[in-house]
């Protein structure tokens, strides 16, 4: 297959490319430094020739709703009006688990894109994933606080971003399914203490403090919202695999 690949040097998008190549997959990457532009749609016209696929897993710094969602639904319109242009017959979309219960403002800019595609004339499927490992990492660089490392409370059950890869790529390579079953970690972890874990990893012996951020939707996931369902898929590596891994 040719499979295309948004945000094909993030997090998840450069474990998807490793995966497809392995699979023996053509990839194309979409993403500035490919010199393609989701938002305002150059040089997507050409990279989707030919394609079969598009597995969706851009991404973008921000935290508030505004920017999150002219982003996400934003990108999601030209990608799929270009795909139809171009006869691509599949898309596949990188979701998070619980954003439908919980009122956090990335969340619901992650909503609101899954409605984009499922509105978006092109066969696609969605799957939600838990946190990646690396979500103890992104959290504990924005709360570090004149040298103390604020540690967010948090119930959570991180997956390998690798895992996710592997999941998408096989989906791509399925017919669409529209939601697919969730994907999630082996086990359920505390957030704070898989941050405090990370900081002493990397040398740092400063005080780790957890404390409960009163920001909107965090009490949603204290109680366990961004928790897979009986249901979910789990992945293989845990928190701990992962760190010893690095």
């Amino acid at each position: 297959m040719r499979i295309a690949i948004a945000g094909g040097t993030g997090t998840v998008g450069r474990h998807i490319v490793e995966v497809a190549r392995e699979r023996g997959h053509e990839t194309v990457v979409l993403a500035r430094s490919a010199g393609v532009d989701l938002t305002t749609g150059a040089g997507l016209a050409g990279a989707l020739a030919g394609v079969d696929a598009v597995i969706d897993a851009a991404n973008v710094n921000a935290i508030d709703r505004e920017t999150a969602e002219r982003f996400f639904t934003g990108a999601s319109r030209t990608l799929l009006a270009t795909e139809r242009e171009a006869g691509v017959g599949h898309h596949v979309l990188l979701s998070i688990v619980g954003i439908d219960r919980i009122p956090y403002a990335y969340y619901e800019a992650k909503l609101a894109q899954e409605r984009v595609v499922e509105a978006g004339g092109v066969p696609h499927t969605i799957l939600r994933a838990t946190q990646f490992h690396e979500f103890a990492g992104q959290m504990a660089g924005r709360l570090r606080v004149a040298g103390i490392q604020l540690a967010a409370r948090m119930r959570t059950q991180p997956v390998a971003a690798r895992e996710v890869a592997e999941h998408l790529v096989a989906l791509a390579e399925d017919a669409p399914r529209g939601r697919a079953r969730d994907l999630a970690g082996p086990r359920e972890e505390q957030l704070a203490e898989l941050i405090r874990r990370l900081v002493r990893a990397e040398g740092r012996r400063g005080p780790v403090l957890p404390v409960s951020l009163p920001i909107r939707g965090m009490g949603e996931m204290r109680r366990g919202a961004a928790l897979p369902g009986p249901d979910a898929e789990l992945g293989r590596q845990t928190f701990g695999e992962w760190l010893a891994d690095r």
